[in-house]
């Protein structure tokens, strides 16, 4: 679970941009879950009172200890597509590229395991 500022834009960017699933039964006002095939992914709102003000641009958050990673079949055109999209690319100097949500959390995309 991730604790987001702005849930309906950060629900809008996994639904659409990544092409996750919200899980109807179990979405909340400041809640939302999503099917990733295996597992649950989920955002929570944070509270209006606590919720930060967004700087801008938002900075990839390099700090948090948490990385998400999704599998897709193939992670080249999944770049490219992202790039297409505008998403943040991280290419790191061992050459794997990381990706960056609207509000700074770190994702990587892996190919999917058989």
């Amino acid at each position: 679970m991730i604790f987001v500022n702005d849930l309906p834009g950060m629900t809008a960017f996994y639904t659409n941009t990544l092409g996750l699933t919200p899980v109807a039964e179990t979405r909340m006002d400041n809640y939302v879950e999503f099917e990733t095939g295996g597992m649950l992914f989920a955002l929570h709102a944070i509270p209006a009172e606590l919720r930060a003000q967004p700087s801008l641009p938002v900075k990839p958050r390099e700090s948090v200890p948490v990385k998400l990673s999704f599998e897709v079949s193939d992670p080249d055109a999944e770049r490219v597509r992202l790039e297409g999209l505008g998403v943040p690319i991280i290419r790191r100097p061992w050459g794997a590229y990381e990706y960056v949500d609207p509000e700074g959390n770190i994702f990587g995309i892996l190919a999917a395991s058989d």
